[in-house]
């Protein structure tokens, strides 16, 4: 039975400088992801996207790996998420099942196939995460908004609140290719079956459909808050315009009584 465990650890990891630095066999490499084969059963699958993803290594080997790479990790991750998915080799016929799959051979395309959709599954996790708790920050100012009529929102904490919106919209946007299929998989029609189970099993897409449409809703929200900041700035202004107006006439009046 062999152990396949993932973490997000950081935002992003820096592939290029990690991939100088430390010296093993590379099975598999691009500009957005490493893939390590460190004996006939040891991997190590490394993302751009904060993702570490090991097989068959104990929580030691885990945690100094770890340590390794945190120098490369640009914000880490203050509660580390991660998944464990179990693989039995030499079955009879591949099968999948809630946290295990069951496969006739352990080739390496396979198992580096595994971890890539296992490291998928804590990817949208942390995504998740986060998207969640911009739209609970979301729900409490329309909250607010509904019972108090106004934003309790100063505007340059709006526009904070914005750009981490964007942000987080953005690193999603750069990850998408993350739920593409590998070139092999459309070359062997056993890893497309592996490859279409595995991601029905993790609910990649669904997941994925829900991260957007909590962005979606969050982003509406904030076009309505901007607008009405600057229909609030708007209208301030109208009111300076208006007192310097009246300040000019009171003076001319004056100036013409006296």
């Amino acid at each position: 039975m062999l152990q396949v465990l993932s973490y997000q650890i950081a935002d992003s990891i820096d592939i290029k400088l990690f991939k100088a630095y430390f010296k093993a066999e590379l099975h598999y490499s691009d500009a957005d992801e490493l893939f390590y084969k460190l004996d006939q059963d040891h991997f190590i699958y490394v993302f751009k996207y904060g993702v570490v993803c090991f097989l068959n290594y104990d929580p030691v080997k885990v945690s100094e790996f770890l340590k390794v790479i945190s120098p490369y990790c640009k914000n880490p991750s203050g509660q580390t998420l991660s998944e464990e998915f179990q693989i039995e080799t030499g079955t009879k016929e591949n099968r999948i099942g809630y946290n295990k799959i069951e496969i006739t051979s352990a080739d390496t395309d396979v198992l580096r196939l595994i971890m890539l959709n296992v490291s998928q599954s804590v990817a949208l996790d942390y995504y998740s995460e986060q998207a969640n708790m911009l739209l609970e920050e979301t729900n409490n100012h329309t909250m607010h908004l509904e019972r108090k009529g106004t934003l309790a929102i100063p505007g340059r904490n709006l526009k904070k609140y914005i750009g981490k919106t964007l942000n987080l919209k953005n690193r999603i946007a750069e990850n998408l290719y993350i739920f593409d299929a590998p070139p092999e998989v459309w070359e062997d029609e056993n890893l497309n079956k592996i490859d279409t189970d595995l991601k029905k099993t993790f609910d990649l897409q669904e997941r994925f459909r829900n991260i957007q449409e909590s962005l979606s809703i969050v982003k509406e929200n904030l076009e309505l808050f901007k607008d009405i900041l600057q229909y609030r700035n708007s209208t301030r202004l109208e009111w300076v315009i208006i007192i310097l107006i009246s300040i000019e006439v009171i003076h001319f009046i004056i100036a013409t009584l006296f």
